[in-house]
């Protein structure tokens, strides 16, 4: 065993590594009897394939490079592609470009694939997410996202259908629309056992769906088209998650009325729990549960976590699957009684679970985790409540230092960095995550905070950050920062603040309002609440603001008093922003108009923008040069020898 200073030690754990195992497979789906998903090629340019799972057990891509399988619809996407039975009995795809956004139709092993829908050149021009194939009509039915102006709000979005023959793929006006629905916005429609009717969830600005949304169903007239919509459920303060059709002809839903999201079907609860059986809906097609054709209903559940397991809604039982995940993304498939998902666990990464709901066995069929270095280099995190102002509850995952080989000097307490997550409304989740590990096994400890404001429990807990924002989670993060130094975990001079997107936000606000942090790292950020609140962001979040800060026309004294631009004189601790040139959600300007503020004042700082990334980093070269500077910018704060590292440049 080696005595080496905490943050000094050699780690198997590179950052080349790391990158190579950045995201997740997502959008799962059956084809026939094969199980199908998308899955993230760093390795080629950040684009996501599509993968079928082969009978005898085999793996094969769908479509090679460059089609990269994803949607822009509200710039966060939604679900990417369905697939359908040819008269020949072969797989018939279709999908989402992204380059062009377009949908495409190809049968795997023929010809190119062919596109289904036009180009436009106003403004985003068309988006597609949740194709949903409705083969005796010859079409696929989803979300039309369309730009009918320059501005990022000048956009439409409507239920639609596209023909399978090619007949749109040069002509908008042979895309039909499926209904009036003139909300903002909308997922795409599941339609009835029988046929004869349609649900799907709409809202409006100014609310985000997990402030609420509204159910609504529709009968499906012989043209094929919706009409008498009525709202079942749901409300300005209910939000409706997912929703889907049992077998039966009843109508499942996923409610947080009680301040959980718990079940109904037909408005009536299955299972009452103080936990959550859905989540924010951040993309289109996000699924928690999958009706199985014997009446019992697949979920995903937990508080502060989630598990897979299969509802009985007659009694309200739920038996979970056995295994070592914590977590499940939200994305699920049933077909006959065997369910697929995506889970991970603190010692592997996601990967393809297939239950069988019959013998209540899950066993990994894709995407196996598999360890590319010694797991006695992986953190082992502890879940942990930690006390914040006015004795309120924050929940956070801790990762203390590991190595199997290196021990620190008696006495020495070890360097910690605080993570704001994203969203804001959002969460840790309690997966191995190998830029966690990169840290760790170096001697460098990382804290993931829930802050007040985050998911997975419950609604009272979400609306702390109500007109907060700015100041609750800052608090948290630093309340929990603080108290890993009180208690002898952490050094209270090596403590660092780092966080992407709204997290970024929370890092920065965090050197702007505390003196916990000796640096930080501001990844893709929010720094100007008046400028990202007034046109600066994309449609689906530009009213965000006036739930976590308040209304801009009644409170533009508080935009102005939380924004770390508007403050960067108070900002003495070093830091590294990191930024994506493409970022329409978090655009460079922020950063830019913040750098300029800081220029000249003394403060040791390095910005680093990347061409052709937009909001977070998809490509392998990308997310390496991060890592490395931000472990950088530790080394010289922390005062850590770290040769195996290029050194940060710091102005001033």
């Amino acid at each position: 065993m080696q005595t080496l200073a905490y943050g000094s030690w050699p780690s198997p754990v590179d950052a080349a590594l790391a990158a190579a195992h950045d995201g997740r497979p997502d959008d799962v789906g059956f084809v026939g009897d094969e199980a199908w998903w998308t899955a993230p090629r760093p390795a080629e340019g950040g684009r996501r394939t599509l993968v079928r799972r082969h009978p005898d057990g085999t793996e094969e891509p769908v479509l090679p490079p460059p089609w990269n399988v994803r949607s822009r619809v509200i710039e966060y996407g939604g679900r990417p592609w369905t697939a359908l039975t040819t008269p020949t009995g072969g797989p018939l795809v279709v999908f989402v470009n992204f380059a062009d956004q377009r949908l495409y139709a190809y049968e795997p092993g023929g010809a190119d694939p062919r596109p289904l829908t036009p180009v436009s050149a106003v403004g985003g021009g068309l988006r597609w997410a949740e194709p949903q194939p409705r083969p005796e009509r010859g079409e696929v039915w989803c979300v039309l996202e369309e730009f009918t102006g320059e501005g990022p709000g000048d956009v439409r979005r409507v239920l639609a259908a596209v023909p399978l023959d090619g007949s749109a793929a040069d002509d908008r006006g042979a895309v039909r629309e499926l209904t009036d629905d003139r909300h903002r916005f909308l997922t795409g429609p599941r339609v009835s056992p029988d046929g004869r009717r349609a649900a799907w969830l709409a809202w409006d600005h100014p609310r985000m769906p997990w402030d609420g949304t509204e159910l609504i169903v529709a009968d499906i007239g012989p043209e094929g088209t919706f009409r008498d919509a009525r709202t079942v459920a749901g409300g300005p303060e209910e939000s409706v998650a997912q929703a889907d059709w049992a077998p039966d002809g009843t109508l499942l839903y996923a409610s947080d009325r009680t301040g959980w999201w718990n079940l109904y079907r037909d408005g009536r609860p299955l299972c009452t729990r103080e936990e959550e059986f859905g989540g924010p809906l951040w993309k289109l097609g996000q699924r928690w549960f999958a009706p199985l054709d014997n009446g019992l209903i697949a979920v995903l559940h937990g508080r502060g976590a989630a598990a897979l397991g299969i509802l009985d809604p007659e009694t309200g039982e739920v038996v979970d699957a056995a295994g070592p995940w914590t977590e499940f993304a939200a994305t699920l498939a049933a077909h006959g009684e065997r369910v697929v998902s995506v889970g991970a666990g603190p010692r592997s990464g996601y990967e393809v679970v297939e239950l069988d709901a019959r013998t209540g066995r899950a066993r990994v069929i894709g995407a196996p985790h598999t360890d590319a270095v010694d797991p006695a280099h992986y953190p082992e995190p502890r879940s942990r409540t930690f006390t914040g102002p006015g004795g309120r509850d924050i929940h956070a995952h801790v990762h203390p230092p590991r190595h199997p080989d290196c021990a620190a000097p008696d006495g020495e307490l070890p360097p910690y960095v605080i993570w704001a997550h994203g969203g804001p409304t959002s969460r840790s989740p309690l997966v191995l995550d190998l830029e966690i590990a990169y840290f760790t096994s170096r001697g460098i400890g990382v804290a993931e905070v829930d802050y007040g404001g985050s998911t997975g429990h419950g609604r009272e807990y979400r609306n702390r950050l109500r007109e907060q924002w700015g100041v609750v989670d800052v608090e948290d993060c630093a309340a929990v920062a603080r108290a890993l130094a009180d208690e002898g975990t952490a050094d209270p001079a090596r403590l660092a603040v780092r966080g992407g997107s709204a997290g970024g936000w929370t890092a920065a606000a965090s050197l702007t309002a505390t003196d916990v942090y000796a640096c930080g790292t501001v990844i893709y950020p929010i720094l100007d609440l008046t400028g990202w609140g007034t046109g600066e962001t994309h449609d689906f979040e530009s009213r965000y603001l006036e739930s976590l800060v308040g209304p801009l026309a009644e409170v533009p004294d508080r935009y102005a008093e939380r924004s770390p631009a508007e403050h960067a004189d108070r900002i003495t601790a070093p830091f590294l922003l990191l930024q994506g040139l493409d970022d329409v959600i978090c655009p460079p300007v922020q950063c830019e108009r913040f750098l300029a503020r800081i220029a000249g004042r003394g403060v040791p700082h390095a910005y680093i923008a990347f061409e052709g990334e937009g909001h977070g980093f998809r490509r392998a070269e990308t997310m390496v040069r991060a890592l490395e500077a931000e472990l950088s910018l530790y080394a010289q704060v922390f005062g850590l020898d770290r040769p195996d590292v290029p050194t940060l440049e710091l102005t001033r």
